[in-house]
Parts: structure tokens; C-alpha cells; sequence
């Protein structure tokens, strides 16, 4: 597993949130848990560009920092649901919020990602 060699920033609070949600896809994973989408499989169907070992890496980190809940039922095939704690449950207004913002400045949010894109060509 991969260690990060320099320890982590942890001086004020967005430090720690920062440290929490590093990762591409984490906000859109507790979106789709918050709206029931439950299985590893139902999330891999709603965020199809995240790869399965990216998806169990980043459901694990969020885990680990006592977001989500992992269940897993003794049946065959074994089968696992994710539900947010309810300390999960305190970032989906936040990220609601950014959503809304998204969504209200969505134009002018594609013109400088496709500019900055550009340029990268």
C-alpha cells in the first residue's frame, strides 16, 4: 500500500477536511451512498470512469476516516453494502452546497476548464 514520505499538513480545518477528501472521486462516492446506492457495483455503474481498485481504495480511506460503514452479508457471491455514519451524514449539506454553486456557475466553470485544457495540448 502506498505511504505517503511527508507527513500531512493538520494545522487548521481545512487541512483536514482537505486530507479527509483527497481523492477524485470521493465526494461524488458519498453523494451516491447518500442517495442509496449501496453496492460497490452500483457505484462503479454511476461513476463508470473510476476504476474498480480506485473506487475500494478510496471507499476504504473513507472507512478509515469514519465516513462510511462497510456491512458485508454471509451469503454466496458475498455481498457488501457502504452506508455513511452519521458523521458522514454532516458533509452531505456541504455537499450539497458545492453542487448548487456548481451548477449556478456551471458556464463559466466549463469555459476555463476547457481553456486550461487547451493549453495543456
Amino acid at each position: 500500500m502506498y505511504v505517503k514520505k511527508i507527513a500531512p499538513s493538520l494545522n487548521c480545518g481545512l487541512d483536514l477536511v482537505g486530507e479527509v477528501l483527497y481523492g477524485k472521486w470521493k465526494i461524488r462516492i458519498l453523494w451516491f451512498i447518500h442517495e442509496g446506492h449501496l453496492r460497490p457495483s452500483e457505484l462503479q455503474r454511476k461513476i463508470p470512469d473510476a476504476t474498480r481498485r480506485v473506487l475500494n481504495v478510496q471507499l476504504k480511506e473513507l472507512e478509515d476516516h469514519e465516513l462510511v460503514t462497510r456491512t458485508i452479508y454471509p451469503v454466496m457471491p458475498p455481498k457488501v453494502e457502504y452506508h455513511l455514519t452519521d458523521f458522514g451524514k454532516t458533509l452531505i449539506p456541504l455537499i450539497q452546497s458545492i453542487g448548487i454553486w456548481g451548477d449556478e456557475h456551471q458556464e463559466r466553470l466549463r469555459r476555463v476548464i476547457l481553456k486550461k485544457n487547451e493549453l495543456t495540448f
